[in-house]
């Protein structure tokens, strides 16, 4: 993940021109809808659904504060959009933030085999070192051009998950159609998942619903940026709390180290003056 010392959240206020703007009212024709999104479509032209903006800026919110929630605790989330209008702000969105995702094809079995994607990754990770330390070049022309074909590959399909070595705290999904797999595999595996869910699709399939056009790439960018800034959000509020747990360790590092004052000790004549006060008693 990306360093976030030299990151700054970029913070815009959402409003309804900036989402017309953007497109992300275009619902998708009135004979292709779900019947369980009819509470976010306002109404319809040309037909063509219109989605309620007003519930669209309530629920994109509400999904960024969960996210900000999700990483201020230390965990991440993982981006998935293998469409090719979500491709690019997926990628970069992720990036921007320290995140990881997935932008090609999603594999079966991401989050529910993990182990073994672990091991394709370990595979690819290898491969890279030998080629960084020249051994490609010790082979015969066609095993070195295979062995880099490989890798390329494997870095289609692996590269935005690299450095992923445990299951994400929550994912974030384009187009939850397409992504029925992930989607599957996430409620599977018990994740939260956060999602663009455009006027065709099952909205109780995920945790956080965002009412939103899933294929305009203005849509996807903007609702994809207020992930990520809430994404940065909460690794600032993470970065904060452990930098106060340590201060608070140290403080009570330092009480402990500090010593205890011993009793006042007796001086030598006060005893004596006391054994003379006691013999002329007697």
């Amino acid at each position: 993940m990306v360093s976030t010392g030299e990151r700054e959240p970029y913070q815009e206020s959402l409003t309804m021109k900036s989402l017309l703007e953007a497109g992300v009212h275009f619902g998708h024709q009135t004979q292709r809808w779900h019947p369980r999104m009819k509470q976010y479509i306002f109404a319809q032209r040309n037909g063509i659904h219109i989605i309620d903006l007003q519930q669209s800026m309530v629920l994109l919110e509400r999904a960024r504060q969960y996210v900000s929630d999700v990483v201020a605790t230390g965990k991440t989330v993982l981006f998935v959009g293998t469409k090719r209008q979500a491709q690019d702000a997926i990628e970069e969105s992720a990036k921007r933030c320290g995140m990881f995702y997935v932008k090609h094809r999603w594999l079966g079995g991401m989050l529910t085999n993990f182990p073994t994607i672990q091991n394709r990754i370990d595979y690819l990770v290898r491969l890279e070192e030998q080629k960084a330390r020249g051994e490609f070049s010790l082979r015969t022309k066609k095993e070195a051009l295979k062995m880099e074909e490989e890798v390329q590959r494997l870095n289609r399909n692996f590269g935005g998950v690299k450095e992923m070595t445990r299951l994400p705290g929550a994912l974030f999904v384009v187009d939850i159609s397409r992504e029925k797999i992930a989607v599957a595999e996430g409620r599977r595996m018990n994740i939260p998942i956060i999602a663009l869910v455009d006027t065709d699709s099952d909205p109780d399939l995920v945790d956080y619903p965002i009412a939103a056009n899933d294929d305009a790439i203005r849509s996807i960018g903007l609702v994809t940026g207020r992930i990520a800034e809430a994404v940065m959000e909460g690794l600032q509020r993470h970065a904060d709390i452990t930098n106060e747990a340590m201060q608070q360790q140290e403080a009570i590092r330092v009480d402990s180290e500090t010593p205890i004052d011993s009793e006042v000790p007796i001086e030598p004549d006060a005893i004596v003056n006391n054994n003379e006060s006691t013999q002329e008693l007697v």
